[in-house]
Formats: C-alpha cells, sequence, structure tokens
C-alpha cells in the first residue's frame, strides 16, 4: 500500500513510533522527531529519517521542512503546552493536516481551538489503528474483524454522488456489503438500495481488505 501523502510524527514514544513504523512499513514518506536523543537513536533503525529537534521552536520546525508535509503527528499528550505550541507552528507553517494525540477530553477542546484539524485519545483508538486510517485515502475507522475482513467506513465518492446502491452493486464489483449509512451523525441500518447517495454521507461496510485495494 503506498501513499503520496508525506508524514511528520512528532514524540517516539510508544504510540507515536507504533504510528511512523506503520506509516513506513506501508510505503509512506516519514520524518519521525523527538527532542530526546537516546529515543532517536532507538528508532533510527526502524526509522530511515530520524530527527532530534524541539519542536516548540519555531526555528527548529523551519529547518526540518515541516511545511512540505502533508500531515503531522503530534503524538506528545504529557505536556499540553508543548501540543499547543507544536500545533501552532505547524498551522502557520502551512501543514495542511494536523493530528495531535491528547490525555483528556478538556485537553482535545483547547487543541482543536488552537487549530489541530484531528485529536486522538490514545484509549479510543491506538497508533496503528491511526496510520492504517491514514493509509487508507477515504477508508476510515477500520476496524479488523479478522486478518483480512474489515469493517470500514467509506466516503461517498463524488463519482458516486446521485446513484444508488443498485447502480453501484458494490458487492459485485468490490465484494463489499454495505451495512449501514450515515449521515449527520445519524447512523441507519434500514438500507434503501434505491436511494441516490450523497456526498455527505459514508457507507459502514464490511469488506475484504483485498478488495479494498482493488476499489481504490
Amino acid at each position: 500500500m503506498k501513499t503520496n501523502n508525506s508524514y511528520a510524527v512528532f514524540g517516539l514514544g510508544r504510540y507515536g513510533l507504533a504510528v511512523a513504523k506503520e506509516l513506513v512499513e506501508n510505503g509512506a514518506d516519514v520524518l519521525a522527531v523527538d527532542n530526546r536523543e537516546d529515543l532517536v537513536n532507538d528508532a533510527v533503525s526502524e526509522l530511515p529519517v530520524c530527527r532530534c529537534a524541539d519542536i516548540t521552536d519555531a526555528e527548529a520546525i523551519k529547518q526540518l521542512g515541516i511545511s512540505n508535509m502533508d500531515v503531522v503527528i503530534i503524538a506528545i499528550s504529557g505536556s499540553l503546552e508543548t501540543s499547543v505550541m507544536a500545533t501552532t507552528l505547524c498551522k502557520e507553517a502551512g501543514v495542511k493536516t494536523v493530528i495531535v494525540k491528547c490525555s483528556n477530553e478538556m485537553h482535545a477542546k483547547i487543541l482543536s481551538r488552537v487549530g489541530a484539524d484531528k485529536v486522538v485519545l490514545p484509549e479510543r483508538e491506538s497508533g496503528i489503528r491511526l496510520a492504517k486510517n491514514l493509509l487508507s485515502s477515504g477508508f476510515v475507522d477500520i476496524i479488523e474483524l479478522t486478518s483480512n475482513i474489515s469493517l470500514v467506513e467509506i466516503d461517498v465518492k463524488s463519482e458516486w454522488d446521485g446513484k444508488t446502491l443498485v447502480d453501484l452493486n458494490l458487492r459485485k464489483k468490490y465484494s463489499i456489503n454495505v451495512i449501514a449509512i450515515q449521515q449527520n451523525n445519524d447512523v441507519s441500518t434500514d438500507i434503501d438500495p434505491t436511494k441516490p447517495l450523497e456526498t455527505s454521507m459514508k457507507l459502514i461496510v464490511v469488506a475484504d481488505k483485498n478488495k479494498l485495494e482493488k476499489m481504490r
């Protein structure tokens, strides 16, 4: 699975390392950063590009080339101040998507207000799952049911807008079984296959992961 996006992971603790390794193993370009030299040295054997830097320093952010990154994952939940500063600097550098690990709901609200595009509470989402979501390109919230079958939320593509499930025939083309449709935070399992889809909808499906690649 190859992605064209470039990623930076700030913080090489257990969570950040899991995210970075999963991204690298799936062919992503990843810059791993931590201010602790021992963690950087430990990660060098598993991550091609590791740097020791202070992510709260604007000059360090510039030197790292963060403005060239598509996604930055800030995996440091121990210091709200550090996360806030790093988020602010990344957004000021023009990073499109900044994802921040946080320790509680209050910190999540604060980080959202200062510009975080997504906040992650580690008890809700593992680092590996986050990486898989990032790599899935329109396939979100992947939950592995077995080694090859997943429960996945799929964004309704623009080319599907106005078409029905009958028109798309996803089961025959991609071996995808739609079990629910989500729109405006409402999830319905009472699916009308003749109802036109909208891009504001998400399809909740059970699918073979290998077949998802064909769909991409």
